[in-house]
């Protein structure tokens, strides 16, 4: 328990860090003087080089052992997260987060590998419940804390926190977690290596620009297929050599590329959320970061109440019954999400996220650790990897879908909507000038220009409102029927107790 707990620590770090530094960008745009399309590099940059980084973890924990690129990779996420936080301008920043994206790929796949070594597989439910805490739990947690720190105190301490936090981390794994034999890694992969890098960088890129660039651009449209091809040949590669990098033959496992699919859906439909509903907050309910961050906390706490719970569920009757119920409650919640309006009170969508996180912190972890468990031990490293990287890049790209279609419903509304408020903006100048004629003078005349002004800007804001509502609502029927399709997955999940009897890895030094 004291080893996991160690694990969770770490991984928890890696992946809060994602979700609490898109709070602080608007403050990085400000002092840095960037510009809106190059301040995102900020966040691209470091999903780009997971992209890149991933692939080669679970070889690098194989080659010089878990423990020690687990050590080493806390070590080197603190002083990645000091350089962030020493950042002069833009580029040294971007520089940065690319220094902290390499630890901070590497932490989850060996943590992960390690859960599976040390903990007994009848007791591996209840391990992952605790584990899953890192990866569901840290992201709802990070707009609160993030929101916090950058309205009360300091936008760079979102970086200088990870530093006690990993040297603390590093010291108790050096004093508590068994140490495992390296050394093992066969011959690295490398063109498996450049295949699957180069393919992960430009769907990524391509998926993160193609809002700025122009969806049908011919750089987007080059980099889809540059990637597309790159992944396709790193299949190829993979199937034929001697030692592959990750070996794709895990995908024969059903139980595993299932539980691929379904964490994928839960990964887009959770950060989807997780970005929209603070804009939404902050920018038509006029509440600030900090704020916005409070009304999600109640759903994090609701995770971490269930991770662990479900875990234990999990140990007991398998994992068909919990991922069936727990992706319905996702349907349902979403569903509820898709009617909201800028007057939508803050307790009723409290209550809808609340539930809806119920659903996610009941399911994640049983198709998660049900995938896992049909993988070999032998390939556990590499599943982890494919698991991790999934996780990744599903939510990356499937934000980008979302931002993607978003914006085309709100260009789709706001023309729409353009007819109508040329109407009223035609009533409002007639007004303006009835009322200027009545007053007779110059006064008269900009007492009703004021006021028509006052009554365009307030009919601007409305419209904008109601225009980012109705995309958001579409973008929650369309996420309410991916959920659904999840259900459908889930119902292929054995429901059988899983087998106990597996046995702990006993650790070399």
């Amino acid at each position: 328990m004291v080893s996991l707990i160690v694990l969770v620590v770490g991984m928890f770090m890696s992946v809060l860090d994602v979700s609490i530094v898109n709070v602080a960008i608007p403050a990085m745009q400000k002092d840095f003087g960037a510009t809106t399309e190059d301040i995102q590099w900020v966040a691209t940059s470091y999903s780009l080089a997971l992209g890149v980084i991933v692939p080669a973890s679970a070889w690098l924990g194989e080659k010089i052992g878990l423990n020690r690129a687990y050590i080493l990779s806390l070590i080197g996420f603190a002083a990645g997260s000091a350089l962030c936080g020493l950042a002069w301008d833009l580029n040294s920043m971007i520089a940065f987060r690319i220094l902290q994206a390499i630890p901070g790929g590497v932490i989850p796949v060996v943590a992960l590998s390690m859960v599976y070594r040390i903990v007994p597989r009848e007791r591996i439910g209840a391990a992952m419940g605790m584990y899953g805490l890192g990866i569901i739990v840290a992201p709802a947690v990070g707009p609160t804390l993030g929101g916090y720190l950058v309205e009360y105190v300091d936008w760079r301490l979102i970086f200088f926190i990870n530093v006690p936090i990993g040297i603390i981390g590093a010291i108790a794994a050096v004093a508590l977690l068994p140490a495992f034999t390296g050394g093992l890694a066969k011959r690295f992969d490398l063109p498996g290596f450049l295949a699957i890098a180069a393919g992960l960088f430009s769907l990524l890129l391509a998926l993160s620009e193609g809002e700025s660039w122009g969806w049908t651009g011919y750089r987007v449209l080059i980099l889809l297929t540059f990637g597309t091809l790159c992944l396709a040949l790193f299949v190829v590669i993979e199937l034929e050599v001697d030692h592959p990098l990750l070996d794709v033959r895990v995908f024969r496992f059903w139980p595993f590329t299932n539980s691929l699919i379904l964490i994928a859906i839960i990964s887009i439909g959770l950060f989807g959320v997780l970005f929209y509903i603070p804009v939404y907050l902050q920018q038509f309910q006029g509440m600030g970061a900090f704020d916005s961050g409070i009304l999600l906390l109640p759903q994090a706490a609701v995770m971490a109440v269930m991770m662990p719970l479900a875990g234990r569920i999990y140990d007991r009757f398998g994992a068909k019954w919990p991922a069936v119920i727990g992706l319905s409650v996702m349907a349902i919640g979403t569903y509820l999400l898709h009617d909201i309006t800028v007057e939508t009170s803050h307790t009723h969508l409290q209550w809808i996220l609340a539930f809806r996180a119920g659903g996610i912190g009941l399911a994640m972890m049983p198709i998660m650790t049900n995938g896992l468990s049909a993988v070999p031990p032998a390939n556990t490293s590499g599943a982890s990897a494919f698991n991790n990287l999934v996780q990744r890049t599903s939510s990356a790209m499937g934000l980008a879908a979302m931002t993607a279609l978003m914006t085309a419903q709100q260009a789709q509304g706001s023309s729409d909507m353009g007819g109508m408020m040329g109407a009223q903006e035609s009533a409002a100048s007639s007004g303006a000038a009835a009322g200027a004629a009545g007053s007779g003078g110059a006064g008269g005349a900009g007492s009703g220009a004021t006021s028509a002004i006052l009554q365009q800007y307030s009919l601007d804001q409305a419209a904008t409102g109601q225009v980012f509502t109705n995309a958001f609502d579409d973008l929650m029927l369309v996420t309410t029927v991916l959920s659904a399709v999840a259900v459908g997955f889930a119902l292929l999940l054995k429901s059988k107790k899983p087998a106990a009897g597996g046995e702990k890895v006993v650790a070399e030094a």
